[in-house]
């Protein structure tokens, strides 16, 4: 039996998690461009989600 895929996901505020490759997307997500195993899905959010503030937050900082 094949590990199952999952992709990373993004949405509007640049918040990430992963979502089974087999499923529809959820309203407000956005494929972000990675596919693999849980762990590699997890493990390419740690190095591209480096401040975990929403985006509105971020930008309301800066």
């Amino acid at each position: 039996m094949a590990e199952p895929r999952f992709l990373v996901v993004r949405n509007d505020e640049e918040q990430y998690s992963i979502w089974s490759a087999e499923r529809e997307l959820p309203a407000g997500w956005h494929d972000a461009g990675f596919a693999g195993s849980r762990e590699e899905c997890l493990a390419h959010i740690d190095t591209v989600w480096t401040d975990m503030r929403p985006r509105s937050v971020r930008e309301a900082t800066s």
